[in-house]
């Protein structure tokens, strides 16, 4: 059933890892059903057991995965970090559970269908056979019924393995139940969701986290035949090089595929409704009412015992079945007897609802949102009425015992679950997850229906902007500055920033996962301009009654004047503030005195009427960015200075990214280590009479081991040892600021530039803590910038938009608000255009997205569109006097107002009245004072003039940061005699959501594991691994999530570089389908574009060549509208083309793409590199293929000088390239002679065919190019 493989041995232990066979995993309608598996894995000296039971039906998350390998590295360095692990591993020790690998078949026999098998685990529930049979095609419409073995009920909660008898071969039955209100209603819903399974209506419309996957579509009429002759090779105008326009259009491909045929034309509630009181007691239950396709009405009955038509019309109430009616116990059955139409087309939508991948078929864990969308048609659909009008979820409304969630209970109480095995863990981190995208959900509803003004206001005396909500247990506040709460931090600007600083406070201590502190679930909603936070109530019943200083126990509610501390919270925070580096600091109290705090002095404790212990206002976590926060009488760096600093921010809540906090502590314990080794050698060097001092060059481990050895022998002075190695630890620790004197330990002092705060410490301790974090601020500009710029500069970081680069400053500490000085240093540097254009393109769009902000905060709901679309033709038209659509009231006014109008518009001015002039001056000013940035430039077209700046590129990334969505069509931007967009082009406004997610954590750590593993070149091993890491992550979070997704990319790449091409193709298409569906605008997400290249690449491996240049075409448009065609990576693209096109001999074609390729590496990686000899060689190839020989050998030359210079002569590169100039040669001379020979003797000369002196590529150097291209290096 299994075999084992063992890795090698490091650094003395042991990784074996038991592999699932085939035979584990069953599909179903989620994609992949986890059955239980025996297997024990050791890992990193603790014994885990893998039991995944559950199958991958749940409901998961949006986040992607990066791997800290370097700072896990340094932190094994580390040996206070070391002693920790270890202790953590001692107390992780986990019984081994030796779950039973016995899977056995069983039978199912369900009404209507013939009795089929399936493969079962004994330690799977009985509510995942209800979902398999929910899942299959013939039995998807059956809702309510129950399993019966033997003539008993089965529990839906029991495993099998606790059913008495049950064996290899027996069967179960299916048994119709009766209908309670609540089932008939689920029933209905269950049959609008088949008939819209296959319609996008929901993914467009942003509901019921449904998604778009294109994959399947544009991949639907390939034909994967392998003869080359039979591929359509011709690529679409838009993608070809020197194309000037980009269109919107083939965004959505699902604009050319055909209209299924309709279903049913209504299904809805009948208005008689509810059953009166006589027919409640003859079973009837509600009534719905039904247009076939044929125009036929009927009222149809839902009573316990099923569904049947009644006589009832539009004017008469009769319930009484019609003549000859039968009880159907599906609705489906019912619709399908009354309806042929419906029979048929019922049955064709079916069959392509199971063709699809199951992967494009399950609900996401988060709403994913489109930022174009097609023109929909408005259907009449029963459950979107129902639902809009709701006050309530349609999973809160049947929980026992309660009308609403308790949200905060819920959360607070999957994390009280226990977690000492692996299985308890798996449990714990799935309730955990689902709970919170349950929470996510319901927040984002609330929070539109706050913004709307569909929920009453606790105090709805007060100003708008003043108030607060609850709805759905869900405590609601705008990011307004309520009650001069932050007048001395920035007001507004403070108040609206401070919701996403709590946010990553939040997820920093959920991180840590302390037993005994709870946080408040937190969903920050940016939507029509508005910033809402929600958040779940303590369980403090007058909390919201009465001020809040009489339930605070911990911390200050102002500003530091008066503090209070609290036993359990110092004993509970105390543990948190080595892993958050929190500085313990004592502030003096005007009540209390001296208040020693564990925490920022903004952190709240208030112990709830459940007597857990909260924390909330956690927006001071990290230590502020001094860097923006100008000070009397404090002085930063020399380094700091010279580039400007301290400047004035618009707030001053400014605080260092967790990930500089741990890069700066990783970057002193190198200090810290070299200073201790620096000590310990002169110790040496007195002893041995050496004078070698340690230098930064040298090997520190190299320079400690003759210390070692010299200590080691000197045994009878052990005490004298002591004392030098605690010397220079205490040295060590005094250079770098340690909070500790006998070990490495930073920690900073989140308060210590707080101006309210009067600190009670001695002077010269408070002057270290503030160098501490001044050293951190300069550490940003002197080693974080310089590393992202070098990084640019090696091409190892490649953003493509502004949402990638703000990850890629994210990942290395930096805040964007550094952009504008990042900017400012590459913009002479001509191989980082591309890094220049996107970091202004960005700079233009968040300066944008300020005004744009408080100019949707003043338009009324009747003219949302008509502003959205005005304020779109002012930053994106040529057109110079755009003209709004007003409502009749206003237009009588415009005129009026046009005169009074001034220069620039004033942030509360009409938005009617604003003007692409106006407008531009206000981007003008934005960037200068917040980025500190000079675009100097007063129109788009100036803007697309200087800097070749993509209209589309920035209209996509403005749309998807603010939640507009447009209709798809191909906008007219550079007409000067027309707006380019009308009110009936802006589709809808959708919400734009920030949350921390809970991790699978063992999944995360075999993930890194993996990862690790392959890039020390254990393939198998990683293999392993990834796969153990994607049953985990089934496990807690589903079966579609983006951790899923990078698994099944890492396992694809690794199958095709162990020639498992097939496998290749089947995983790295669940890859691209799940990036689609669960990326942030997946469908042009810069990481499932690079998902169709690999896909591509496998598919023209595995011979499927038209697939392969549909994959490359999408992609390459994809690229297009994200950045434009100027970009390093798109050269990637072009190579790819260029190399299929040329293996399908369109030689002419191929051509256009590889020279396209070569002119962008020669721009961005240089005359000289080593891309560059590559792409010339390609063109070499092409040109050869053609016949033209002396363009071929030019190109060829450049090859061999570039490989001779930067390789050598003996390297195999420089030899591969002389012989193919040695044949290009021969072949030019042939061909001159046969010139010669035609001149000579005329046209009576014999000459041979030219195409029988070509010989066309093979297909196995086409792969071993693309190979190459693509970065696979086959060792």
């Amino acid at each position: 059933m299994t075999n084992a493989v063992k890795a090698p041995e490091e650094e003395g232990s042991t990784t074996e890892v038991v592999k699932p066979t085939e035979e584990n995993s069953n599909s179903s309608e989620n994609g992949i059903e986890i059955n239980n598996i025996s297997e024990t894995i050791t890992h990193s000296g603790v014994q885990r057991v893998k039991c995944n039971g559950d199958s991958a039906r749940q409901e998961s998350d949006d986040s992607a995965i990066h791997s800290d390998d370097d700072a896990a590295q340094i932190a094994d360095e580390n040996p206070d970090k070391s002693e920790e692990k270890v202790e953590t591993e001692k107390k992780d020790q986990e019984v081994i559970i030796t779950v039973q690998d016995n899977l056995f078949t069983i039978k199912i026999n369900a009404p209507g269908v013939e009795v089929f098998e399936a493969q079962v685990s004994p330690q799977e529930m009985v509510q995942e056979l209800h979902q398999l049979l929910m899942d299959r095609e013939d039995t998807c419409h059956r809702t309510c019924f129950s399993l019966q073995y033997n003539g008993i009920p089965l529990d839906n909660f029991s495993e099998l393995k606790s059913i008495e008898g049950l064996k290899e071969g027996s069967e179960i039955k299916v048994i119709e139940e009766p209908y309670s209100v609540r089932e008939a209603r689920l029933h209905v819903r269950h049959v609008r969701e088949l008939l819209h399974s296959v319609d996008y209506v929901d993914a467009y419309n942003g509901a019921d986290c449904s998604s778009l996957s294109y994959n399947t579509l544009i991949l639907l009429h390939c034909y994967v035949s392998k003869l080359i002759s039979s591929v359509d090779c011709t690529p679409p105008d838009c993608i070809m090089p020197g194309y000037k326009e980009c269109l919107l259009t083939p965004m959505h491909p699902v604009l050319k595929e055909p209209k299924l045929n309709v279903c049913l034309k209504v299904l809805t509630m009948s208005m008689w409704n509810p059953p009166p009181g006589n027919r409640k007691l003859h079973g009837d239950l509600l009534y719905l009412y039904a247009v076939t396709s044929e125009q036929k009405r009927f009222h149809i009955t839902a009573s316990s015992r099923g569904f049947y038509v009644n006589q009832s019309d539009m004017e008469t109430f009769n319930p009484k079945p019609i003549q000859g009616a039968h009880v159907f116990h599906c609705l489906i059955d019912l619709l399908s007897n009354i309806s042929p139409v419906f029979k048929r087309n019922f049955t064709a939508l079916n069959k392509k609802r199971f063709g699809r991948h199951p992967y494009e078929r399950i609900a996401t864990p988060f709403q994913v949102q489109s930022w174009s969308a097609p023109a929909l048609e408005h259907n009449v659909d029963l459950v979107r009425a129902e639902d809009s009008y709701s006050s309530r979820l349609l999973f809160e409304e049947h929980i026992p015992g309660q009308q609403t969630r308790d949200w905060n209970e819920e959360l607070s109480s999957t994390r009280e679950l226990p977690k000492t095995t692996l299985p308890e863990r798996l449990l714990r981190e799935r309730a955990m997850f689902k709970v919170h995208s349950d929470f996510v959900a319901a927040a984002t509803r609330g929070a539109m229906m706050v913004i709307d003004g569909n929920v009453m206001a606790i105090n709805p005396g007060d100003a708008k902007n003043m108030r607060m909500y609850i709805w759905n247990n869900i405590f609601f506040s705008l990011g307004f500055d309520v009650r001069d709460h932050y007048k001395n931090f920035g007001g507004n600007h403070a108040a609206f920033y401070a919701p996403c600083c709590d946010l990553n406070g939040v997820k920093a201590y959920g991180m840590l996962d302390t037993e005994g502190l709870y946080t408040l679930g937190t969903v920050v909603v940016d939507y029509r301009g508005f910033r809402v936070t929600a958040q779940s109530i303590i369980p403090d019943k007058g909390i919201l009654e009465r001020e809040q200083e009489h339930s605070v126990v911990y911390g200050s509610i102002d500003f530091g004047k008066t503090a209070q501390t609290h036993e359990k919270y110092v004993e509970l925070l105390e543990k948190t503030t080595k892993q958050l580096h929190v500085f313990p600091h004592c502030i003096k109290s005007e009540e209390k005195g001296s208040v020693k705090l564990y925490s920022s002095l903004e952190c709240k404790g208030i112990i709830g009427n459940d007597q857990r212990h909260y924390i909330l206002d956690l927006l001071r976590t990290f230590p502020p960015d001094v860097n923006f926060l100008p000070l009397e009488g404090e002085d930063l760096p020399e380094e700091c200075k010279k580039m400007g600093f301290p400047k004035k921010h618009r707030h001053r809540l400014s605080t260092l990214r967790p990930e500089l906090v741990e890069v700066f502590i990783d970057h002193l314990y190198v200090v810290f280590m070299r200073h201790c080794a620096s000590q310990i050698v002169n110790v040496r060097n007195k002893a041995t009479a050496e004078q070698k001092p340690i230098t930064d060059g040298d090997n520190v481990e190299e320079n400690l081991k003759p210390v070692f050895v010299y200590l080691k022998r000197k045994k009878k002075f052990p005490k004298q040892m002591a004392k030098w190695q605690q010397e220079a630890v205490r040295s060590a620790a005094k250079l770098v600021g340690s909070y500790s004197d006998t070990e490495f330990d930073i920690r900073f002092n989140p308060d210590i530039f707080s101006p309210d705060v009067e600190h009670d410490g001695p002077p010269e301790e408070l002057e270290k803590q503030k160098e501490l974090i001044k050293q951190a601020a300069r550490f940003i500009l002197t080693n974080q910038i310089p590393t992202f710029v070098k990084d640019c500069l090696e091409h190892t970081a490649m953003p493509t938009d502004g949402a990638s680069l703000s990850d890629a400053l994210h990942e290395r500490g930096i805040n964007v608000r550094y952009l504008g000085k990042i900017i400012k240093l590459i913009e002479k540097t001509r191989s980082l255009e591309h890094i220049h254009r996107i970091g202004l393109m960005e700079i233009v769009l968040r300066s944008t997205k300020h005004i744009m902000r408080n100019y949707l905060q003043n338009v009324d709901q009747c003219s949302v569109s008509s502003a959205v679309s005005h304020f779109l033709n002012c930053f994106l038209g040529s057109f110079l006097t755009p003209v709004p659509n007003l409502p009749d009231n206003k237009k009588k006014k415009r005129a009026r107002k046009q005169r009074a109008q001034s220069g620039v518009v004033s942030q509360g001015a009409a938005w009617h009245i604003l003007t692409p002039e106006a407008l531009w001056e206000q981007i003008e000013t934005e960037s200068s004072e917040y980025y500190d940035f000079k675009t100097k430039v007063k129109s788009i077209d100036e803007l697309v003039e200087k800097h070749s700046v993509h209209k589309v590129a920035l209209l996509r990334r403005f749309c998807i940061t603010m939640g507009i969505q447009l209709l798809v069509k191909d906008y007219a931007f550079d007409s000067r005699h027309k707006s380019p967009f009308t009110e009936e082009d802006v589709t809808n406004l959708y919400p734009v959501i920030k949350h921390a997610p809970p991790r699978a954590s063992d999944a995360y750590q075999f993930y890194t594991s993996a990862q690790s593993k392959v890039q020390q070149g254990y393939l198998k091993e990683g293999f392993e691994l990834f796969s153990e890491a994607l049953n985990l992550f089934n496990n807690v979070y589903g079966a579609v999530h983006g951790e899923i997704a990078a698994c099944y990319r890492h396992i694809a790449r690794l199958n095709y570089m162990m020639g498992e091409h097939a496998d290749a193709i089947t995983n790295q298409q669940k890859a691209v389908i799940l990036s689609e569906r669960v990326l942030a605008q997946g469908i042009d997400n810069v990481t499932t574009i690079m998902d169709y290249i690999s896909l591509a690449l496998y598919c023209f491996a595995n011979r499927k060549i038209s697939a392969a240049l549909k994959l490359l075409y999408r992609a390459r448009y994809l690229f297009l509208c994200v950045h434009g065609n100027d970009h390093p990576e798109i050269s990637l693209v072009n190579s790819n083309i260029g190399l299929v096109l040329h293996g399908v001999q369109e030689y002419d074609l191929s051509l256009r793409f590889l020279e396209e390729a070569l002119k962008i590496n020669v721009k961005y990686h240089g005359q000289k590199s080593l891309k560059a000899a590559l792409s010339h060689h390609l063109v070499a190839r092409a040109y050869s293929c053609k016949g033209e020989f002396r363009s071929a050998l030019n190109h060829e030359k450049e090859t061999y000088k570039l490989y001779k210079s930067q390789l050598g002569e003996e390297h195999d590169k420089t030899k591969e390239s002389g012989e193919c100039l040695r044949h290009l040669t021969e072949q030019a001379v042939t061909l001159q002679r046969t010139m010669n020979e035609i001149y000579k003797n005329g046209s009576t000369a014999s000459i041979p065919p030219l195409q029988h002196q070509i010989t066309p590529p093979s297909m196995h150097s086409v792969l071993d190019l693309m190979n190459v291209i693509n970065g696979i290096i086959f060792i």
